[in-house]
């Protein structure tokens, strides 16, 4: 018996031991049976069924071998709800069930039920995902009760808040628009990256809008001092960052999203993250370089 499970090491939803077993279960493993007893069709339908096969073929050879080929469903985003709901999205918008796998997949949590996952966060994920910045950099989408959008980063001790994802009933155009509003969120954020935290650091500013066109607005990491001060003052009023004009909010710190986002060691998509964004930026005053 020969098995080939395509994407084994990317994806790892099943592997050949689940394969027997299942075929075991329905009495149809193949091994030590003549091969007319063997009946490749209900073995293709019975490995269809199961939540992590998107195709199944299965063919005999004459010198005695059945052979089996396996095409994994492609997980985009692990959806963790307030309301206990835990399962995958894959790349046709269809829910996966949760298993023992862990992926480092971007995971969306919060105010989120499963018509807003297929519609709304697998369309952004998907977004996310095909671009190797924010594939490495974004590790978490939270969805508030208004459904506004944050975005955990994995660099930086930031909160990054995109607004609303546009509207739309057909879905065609409904994946077009929220891929162009999150383009365009992402792209300034990029460019916030490059020009304004290679100048005022990754840890400086606890929380980022992008909501407004036109203007980024930050809020200054609150911190505690040696003499009983509450807290340090907030941004200036206004704050220019890398001619990027940056207003101050007076609200609360907000909490990271993230279990724990202290002193992390440096992961390799870290690493990642700071070389794509790395380069040099000129100061008006002559040819003194600042380099993330």
């Amino acid at each position: 018996m020969n098995i080939d499970i395509q994407d084994e090491a990317t994806n790892g939803f099943i592997d050949t031991h689940e394969i027997k077993n299942r075929l075991e279960k329905n009495n149809l493993y193949p091994l030590k049976k003549s091969l007319d007893d063997v009946n490749s069709r209900k073995i293709e339908e019975t490995l269809k069924s199961s939540p992590f096969v998107k195709n199944a073929e299965c063919y005999k050879t004459q010198d005695g071998q059945v052979c089996i080929s396996l095409t994994q469903r492609m997980p985009i985003v692990r959806i963790k709800s307030d309301k206990g709901d835990d399962y995958y999205l894959d790349d046709n918008d269809c829910i996966m069930p949760n298993s023992h796998y862990t992926s480092d997949l971007i995971i969306a949590t919060g105010h989120i039920t499963k018509w807003f996952a297929t519609n709304y966060i697998s369309p952004l994920s998907k977004t996310l995902m095909e671009n190797d910045l924010w594939k490495n950099q974004i590790e978490q989408i939270n969805v508030m009760p208004d459904l506004g959008i944050e975005l955990v980063p994995r660099v930086g001790s930031h909160i990054v808040y995109i607004g609303q994802l546009p509207y739309c009933k057909y879905k065609q155009q409904r994946n077009k628009i929220v891929s162009d509003f999150a383009n365009k969120k992402m792209d300034r954020l990029e460019k916030f990256y490059k020009y304004g935290l290679s100048q005022a650091g990754w840890n400086k500013y606890s929380y980022i809008n992008l909501e407004f066109d036109n203007q980024i607005i930050c809020k200054k990491v609150f911190k505690e001092e040696k003499d009983d001060k509450s807290i340090e003052s907030a941004l200036a009023v206004s704050d220019n960052i890398g001619g990027i004009p940056v207003k101050a909010s007076e609200t609360n710190k907000t909490e990271t999203l993230s279990s724990e986002k202290g002193n992390k060691p440096e992961t390799n998509k870290a690493a990642s993250v700071k070389k794509a964004l790395s380069g040099s930026t000129t100061n008006k005053k002559g040819n003194n370089k600042t380099r993330i």
